[in-house]
């Protein structure tokens, strides 16, 4: 089955995919070659008409769109915690994520085999589908355009997912900011462990040339560490006059 009849068969079903999308295609072709999984293909004999191109170009349109986006809305950030902010919004994970948002499984052309096997409901094959959609997006208009799409569905979660890696990141980062000045660690104090096994409650202290600074509380002790050197990085340049006088 060829491309064009794939669309006439399918029109409806991609119009109500162009409203999720927030975009109308010029060349309902490209949407639904998006949407055609490497194993349809290889059925209909017609192996090179899949999405895999596509989803090469979509990949590259994402990491590009996405990480300009992180440099403008957060300036203040570093390269690598950049580059780990855009990783953790173009996996596979957050990308199956966006296509599950999309409904986008129930749109896929896929094998029989591939399809009774769950097949759309498969992060790797949805991640992948999605790449091909923003693929097909900008093949069927431009930069600005495929950009608003992303931006819309992406800056949601940029600054969620932001404070998720800098609250993952904080005991490395105030490591490093405080044995570049005085060259010295800090180290974690367990204050309290309360509650019952199941239902954990531990607060921790940073501790730093005998003071007591950030405090933290979390259901594990690496949660309320993580929690506490955060805190400690709110108050940074207070600690920094205070041990550099």
């Amino acid at each position: 089955m060829d491309i064009e009849t794939l669309v006439r068969r399918n029109k409806e079903d991609l119009a109500v995919l162009e409203q999720h999308l927030g975009y109308r295609f010029t060349d309902l072709r490209l949407l639904q070659k998006a949407l055609i999984h490497s194993s349809f293909a290889f059925e209909q004999a017609q192996s090179d008409n899949n999405n895999e191109i596509l989803e090469f170009l979509g990949d590259a349109v994402l990491d590009l769109v996405v990480g300009h986006t992180l440099c403008k809305n957060f300036p203040e950030m570093r390269e690598g915690e950049l580059t780990r902010l855009r990783s953790s919004l173009v996996n596979e994970t957050h990308l199956a994520i966006m296509a599950r948002g999309l409904q986008l499984g129930d749109y896929l052309c896929l094998g029989k085999g591939e399809d009774a096997s769950n097949g759309r409901n498969k992060s790797s094959i949805l991640s992948c589908a999605y790449e091909a959609v923003i693929g097909a997006v900008f093949e069927d208009s431009n930069y600005p355009t495929v950009e608003a799409v992303i931006i819309r569905f992406f800056v949601p979660d940029m600054e969620a997912k932001k404070e998720e890696l800098l609250m993952a990141d904080a005991k490395s980062r105030l490591q490093e900011a405080l044995q570049e000045k005085f060259n010295e660690a800090p180290s974690y104090r367990m204050d309290r462990e309360e509650g019952p096994s199941h239902q954990k409650k531990f607060t921790v202290s940073v501790l730093f040339k005998g003071d007591a600074l950030g405090i933290g509380t979390g259901s594990s002790k690496k949660e309320a560490e993580q929690r506490a050197a955060s805190a400690t990085l709110d108050i940074l340049t207070d600690v920094m006059d205070k041990f550099s006088g």
